[in-house]
């Protein structure tokens, strides 16, 4: 996607070769007329997939995913990264492992608000190792739903994401695509 590659580029900050700050247009600051086109560009991508229910995960990829969500007319669920104090019965469950934070988290999404019957679209901000999408698609197979594909905003190519989601059979629709990052360095794959 070309407007975004262009903020990427202009506005991207490559700390080293595996982070790529984006805080003043996806993660902290969020630009709502980019993320509308962002929105559009997954809803044409995927557009004839018969998608019921848009996935993300909390929090970066919520703008996203509510824009996708809105641009599909379909509703938008949030997995949450931390068990629920109250009513935590009726939810699948996983652990996630962050390579990015060298962290784990519980991923959850309660129960009844997904069934057998619904294809599910999970956007995310970023793909790296596939970790994240990774967990997604075990509380979403949980469920026995089925995963029409994965949207993303930004693909660290030269990372295993891609290879091990493709390997499981599930279409990856990377709007950006970086191939090397490293401080002050970013490379775009060619679309």
């Amino acid at each position: 996607m070309k407007l975004l590659e262009e903020r990427v580029l202009k506005e991207g900050n490559a700390l080293n070769e595996n982070i790529l700050k984006v805080d003043g247009f996806i993660n902290h600051q969020i630009d709502p007329e980019l993320m509308q086109a962002i929105g559009e560009d997954f809803a044409e991508h995927f557009k004839d997939s018969g998608i019921t229910k848009i996935v993300t995960i909390e929090s970066s990829g919520i703008a996203p995913a509510l824009m996708t969500a809105h641009a599909m007319h379909v509703p938008l669920l949030i997995l949450k990264k931390s068990p629920s104090k109250v009513l935590n019965e009726n939810m699948y469950q996983t652990i996630v492992t962050s390579y990015t934070k060298g962290t784990s988290y519980e991923l959850t999404l309660a129960s009844h608000l997904i069934s057998e019957r619904d294809h599910v679209l999970i956007i995310d901000d970023f793909l790296a190792n596939g970790e994240a999408a990774t967990g997604a698609i075990r509380l979403i197979r949980k469920a026995h739903a089925t995963i029409a594909g994965v949207g993303i905003l930004i693909e660290k190519s030269f990372q295993p994401g891609r290879a091990k989601l493709e390997e499981q059979g599930f279409s990856i629709y990377s709007q950006v695509r970086i191939t090397k990052l490293d401080q002050g360095v970013i490379e775009l794959m060619e679309q």
